[in-house]
């Protein structure tokens, strides 16, 4: 049976079995030339990841990167695989029940998304997080964050400040987006991001306090510090919080302006904002 490289990707998500182990399904339709330890199946198998459908369908996502793949094994969350250059793995302590390959630089090439592939890539489980539990603590809730580099300082951001969940409207970027996944720097691991319409989350828990980041509110340097319950409010990178979105928020709030930029990257403004609510 030939298929196109789109049509397997999605053949191979629905087969029954362990994706790792399964034989080629399909005829190459170009002249790549591939790892000989790796089948084509593999290959096709971790590109179709590349895809935020894909990744939902088949519960897994990738993440590259030497550090990241260190830290992710070390988490034992999940990990399936890992395919690393020879010497990376010479160098590391691979958990029981990983599959560890060596793979070749033009093996690499073809399972990165990046233009410039790391050592290792692993192949893990999306994990099942504890259900969104706003009271006594602090939410960080992104509306339309659309730049998975901004996604990824986000969830770090959040790390960084001991925020240990977020929520995200369906329209943002995706957590296991690799790019995303390399900008958290292994927060990812540590941050729980959960996808919900924001205006329903903030409907759902009408008793905690939402601050919305706008050009237009309260001087966050004037509002009582630090809070220890309460949903942090960032919106799109160009557009901003929502009409809903706003019109639901309980106090409204913006970083004093000095000089003449007019506005800040949603990750800058919300390191500030919980730099000054938080500490």
């Amino acid at each position: 049976m030939r298929m196109t490289s789109s049509s397997l990707a999605l053949e191979i998500i629905g087969y029954g079995g362990d994706p790792l182990r399964w034989g080629c399904l399909a005829e190459c339709r170009n002249s790549c030339r591939f790892d000989p330890m790796l089948s084509k199946a593999q290959i096709k198998y971790i590109q179709s990841l590349q895809h935020k459908k894909n990744r939902q369908k088949s519960g897994h996502f990738v993440a590259e990167g030497d550090k990241i793949v260190q830290e992710l094994m070390r988490s034992g969350k999940g990990v399936k695989a890992v395919y690393a250059s020879a010497e990376w793995l010479a160098s590391q302590s691979i958990p029981a029940g990983v599959q560890a390959e060596a793979v070749s630089p033009d093996a690499l090439k073809q399972l990165s998304s990046l233009s410039t592939p790391n050592q290792a890539i692993a192949l893990a489980d999306i994990p099942q997080w504890p259900p969104l539990r706003p009271e006594g603590a602090v939410t960080l809730a992104l509306d339309t964050i659309q730049d998975p580099g901004n996604m990824g300082t986000l969830i770090r951001i959040a790390d960084w400040f001991g925020i240990r969940q977020i929520v995200c409207s369906p329209e943002s970027a995706d957590a296991w987006n690799t790019k995303t996944i390399q900008a958290t720097m292994g927060s990812f691991l540590r941050v729980p991001v959960h996808v919900q319409p924001i205006p329903d989350f903030l409907d759902a828990w009408p008793s905690v306090s939402s601050y919305a980041a706008t050009l237009h509110g309260d001087d966050i340097t004037r509002i009582a510090a630090p809070i220890r319950e309460g949903i942090i409010l960032i919106g799109n990178e160009s557009r901003g919080l929502s009409d809903a979105a706003m019109s639901r928020a309980t106090h409204r709030i913006t970083i004093p302006r000095i000089g003449h930029a007019e506005s800040l990257n949603a990750a800058v403004a919300a390191g500030i904002i919980c730099g000054r609510l938080l500490i």
